[in-house]
Formats: C-alpha cells, sequence, structure tokens
C-alpha cells in the first residue's frame, strides 16, 4: 500500500471520511519535502509506513491503535531541524496534537500519536506488541535494510550535518547507534526480531568499526 493509501484508511478510522484532513496531509507532505533534509523525508515516510503495514498483524489490536501508527508515521519527523535538532520530536508531537485536535481527531488517539512520536526521541520501549512496538521497529526498519541501502542511509545522515566535522559527528554518530547494538534486541515485536534482528546488528556493528 502506499502512503497516502494508508493515510486515508487511517482517516476513515478517526473522522469517518477521507477529506477532514487533506490540509494536514498537505502541509505534512511539505514539510516532508524541505530541501534541507537528506535522510529524514518523504522515502523514510514510505518506508516507516511499509514497515508498520509488515508488523501490523497480529500485533495491533483494534483501528483506532492501528489509526494512531499511521498518523504517528507522518508526524513523527515533521519537525526536523538539524541546527537544533534536541526539540525535533517535542515539536513534532506539539505539531500533531495542534492539527489533530483542531480537526476534531478523538482525544485518545491524538494522546496515542502524540506518545509515540515522543518516544521517537530515544528509542526506548518495553512493550512487545501494540502501537509503541509497532511504531518503535517499524522507524528502526532501516537499521536492517540490505547493504547497499543502509549504505545509502548512513550516507544521507551525514549530508545532513554536513557542517560538522568528521572527528565530532563519528563522536555524536556513535553515541546513537552504539546503544541500540548494546541492548538485548534492537526490535521489539516477534516478527522484526526474526526477520530483521540479524541484519540491523550487521550493519550497526559495521558502521560503528567505520566510525571509529
Amino acid at each position: 500500500m502506499q502512503r497516502d493509501e494508508v493515510w486515508d484508511e487511517a482517516v476513515r478510522v478517526v473522522r469517518g471520511d477521507v477529506h477532514g484532513l487533506v490540509s494536514v496531509r498537505e502541509d505534512l507532505g511539505r514539510r516532508w519535502s524541505e530541501p534541507h533534509r537528506g535522510y529524514h523525508d518523504l522515502r523514510h515516510l514510505d518506508e516507516v509506513v511499509a514497515a508498520s503495514v509488515d508488523l501490523r498483524a497480529g500485533v495491533i489490536d483494534t483501528d483506532e491503535d492501528w489509526a494512531g501508527v499511521v498518523l504517528a508515521a507522518w508526524f513523527h519527523d515533521a519537525v526536523y531541524d538539524v541546527a537544533d535538532p534536541a526539540d525535533n520530536e517535542h515539536l513534532s508531537a506539539g505539531l500533531a496534537r495542534a492539527s489533530l485536535s483542531d480537526h476534531g481527531v478523538d482525544p485518545a488517539v491524538v494522546d496515542t500519536v502524540t506518545s509515540l512520536v515522543e518516544a521517537s526521541a530515544n528509542h526506548v520501549v518495553t512493550q512487545t506488541r501494540g502501537p509503541q512496538a509497532v511504531f518503535h521497529d517499524a522507524d528502526l526498519w532501516i537499521l536492517s535494510a540490505p547493504e547497499d541501502r543502509f549504505g545509502e542511509y548512513c550516507a544521507d545522515v551525514r549530508s545532513e550535518y554536513a557542517s560538522v566535522p568528521d572527528a565530532a559527528y563519528a563522536q555524536g554518530r556513535s553515541a546513537i547507534l552504539e546503544p541500540l547494538l548494546d541492548r538485548p534486541w534492537v526490535y521489539r515485536t516477534g516478527h522484526a526480531r526474526r526477520d530483521w534482528e540479524p541484519a540491523a546488528r550487521a550493519n550497526l556493528s559495521r558502521e560503528l568499526s567505520r566510525l571509529r
């Protein structure tokens, strides 16, 4: 399914039709297309949505929970400032809350979306099923991508921080990736642990060796 199809499915759940959030989707599309984005662009959004679809069966119990995951995928990097990245997730969550609330989306769904977006700041999730687990794993699918795509991802992230000297970038990037590899599991859901975990660990190990 294409990202717009998945969006429409989610909107039908939270609004009853596909028209109520058109302006929100258009705004998000513009944000994801900003020229300063290297990795955090529409391709990343497509991959997160596709990975979420792969993980949905048997892990998401309700249509409302699924809608929350989809909307979180669209909102989670909506604000992406490489000059001051510390607040990106918080600001993206705030945008989600304001945009969805202004369009009459159920507060419970809004809470789900904002909590998922906020959690993407550190990728610390304990659940092994449900929205938190699915969104966590989908957002990190790229770590398990085929070697050539993973290499593109690493290069694209580097391009976003082209102004950062190599040594400082290597130190900062390693500080983000090492904790993921140090965990007992990179992923939370059974599907991702079975099908994605080995490739993710191989990719992370290779990239950390290169950064060193």
